[in-house]
């Protein structure tokens, strides 16, 4: 299969060096790419910034921003046989952008923030027979949050974990489909998070 993964942050910058962003390193959509070519499919890889080794034989497309991993994906699920979507996308980023470096003139400085876009959820309008997987980070309710995300994204599986899971090697996780929870993982590595998930699709795919 033709897998389509996304993988670490995304940087939303309000002037020349400052930037909102969140603590994902891109482990976990690493170990899906790796994981994904061990297991003899193509996968593809659209990763945010982040000091990871770039593994070799996948094709990998470097962003930095949420717009620029949705015009990515954009661009690379038509050919997809699967979207694994496991990026920290930024939901805001500012309204605008100074040039140059804000100076630090002032006590307070307002940021305007604007939403960005729902790359699974408009992605999914244009789902064929294509395999839809997201994550989502949540500290409580898991189940209904899983189910509310499944409905509104048309995902087949979602990967539900805590921001625990942030630049670590193990996790605590549930995978998700429209019939409820399929499976618990604790203390699990990602690599082994990924061949369940990797499983699951290959699974739904024939």
């Amino acid at each position: 299969m033709r897998i389509l993964i996304t993988a670490g942050p995304t940087r939303e910058y309000f002037d020349a060096v400052r930037y909102l962003s969140n603590p994902s390193t891109g482990k976990m959509g690493f170990a899906l790419a790796r994981v994904a070519r061990r297991l003899g499919h193509r996968p593809r890889l659209v990763t945010g910034p982040g000091d990871l080794p770039r593994p070799l034989k996948i094709d990998i497309v470097e962003i930095t921003t949420a717009r620029e991993m949705q015009q990515a994906v954009r661009r690379y699920f038509p050919e997809s046989d699967c979207l694994i979507m496991a990026a920290a996308v930024s939901d805001y980023r500012p309204r605008k952008v100074s040039r140059g470096k804000v100076k630090k003139t002032r006590n307070q400085l307002r940021c305007d923030l604007v939403r960005n876009p729902d790359i699974l959820k408009e992605i999914s309008r244009h789902k064929v027979n294509q395999t839809l997987v997201g994550f989502a980070l949540e500290t409580r309710d898991f189940s209904r949050n899983a189910r509310k995300k499944l409905r509104a994204k048309k995902l087949d599986y979602i990967v539900m974990n805590t921001p625990r899971a942030f630049g670590r090697d193990r996790v605590d996780a549930q995978i998700f489909n429209g019939r409820g929870c399929l499976k618990k993982f604790k203390n699990i590595s990602k690599d082994k998070l990924s061949e369940a998930i990797i499983k699951l699709v290959e699974k739904n795919s024939r």
